[in-house]
């Protein structure tokens, strides 16, 4: 195992969207253990290092929002673009009133969270490539706000509008002294097996989510 390490998160606006809503977004309750992991990876990764997430803390009262907007059905074709690159009479347009459709999107007001990780070194892992220097590493971007790209909650839409190294003590859960049963949440994609989605049963105590417990109950 590597070294642990917590990170603090807070934004605006969040969107963890559930697989089963086809049509609209849906968020879930809070954040799913792949959108922190993808976070952890916007601030640092190297082929060197895998994320692992060991624990969600939900800090502010789980708040819903919605709105509905305007959007297009469907994507400007590559094939077009590549052809009319290559100099033929192809249209590279899409028309927002043909293709247009509205969609409502469920999402979280005032999010915070922060996710408690560490990272195992993998078989690409050099000489050069200790826990502690990955760890420093981490600290360092963290402490300066660098990250590769901008971490979002869920949709690129919703970005981290803040995030750093957490406190030690001092700031403590919305849901302190409850313990509630969220059901069923997607885990991560097993990208290694056709996509495959998994799922974990989350329950929170205290605000807190065991995603290092429920590594091991994940369901497909």
């Amino acid at each position: 195992m590597g070294y642990g390490i917590a990170v603090d998160v807070s934004g605006p606006r969040a969107c963890f969207t559930r697989p089963e809503m086809k049509a609209e977004r849906v968020s879930y309750d809070v954040m799913t253990p792949s959108a922190a992991r993808g976070i952890l990876e916007a601030i640092y990764w190297k082929p060197a290092i895998v994320w692992r997430i060991d624990g969600i803390r939900v800090m502010n009262e789980i708040k819903f929002d919605t709105f509905r907007r305007n959007e297009v059905g469907e994507k400007a074709s590559y094939m077009n673009a590549r052809q009319a690159f290559k100099g033929k009479d192809k249209e590279l347009y899409l028309d927002p009133i043909a293709n247009r459709q509205q969609r409502q999107t469920l999402y979280l007001r005032d999010v915070h969270y922060i996710i408690t990780a560490h990272f195992d070194l993998t078989e690409q892992a050099g000489e050069t490539d200790t826990p502690e220097k990955h760890y420093n590493i981490m600290l360092r971007r963290l402490r300066k706000g660098q990250c590769f790209s901008q971490p979002y909650f869920g949709c690129r839409e919703f970005a981290v509008r803040d995030f750093h190294e957490a406190a030690n003590g001092g700031v403590t859960s919305f849901y302190l002294g409850t313990e509630v049963d969220l059901g069923y949440m997607l885990y991560d994609i097993d990208f290694e097996h056709d996509m495959a989605p998994k799922f974990f049963r989350a329950v929170m105590k205290d605000g807190f989510i065991d995603t290092a417990a429920a590594r091991e109950e994940v369901v497909s």
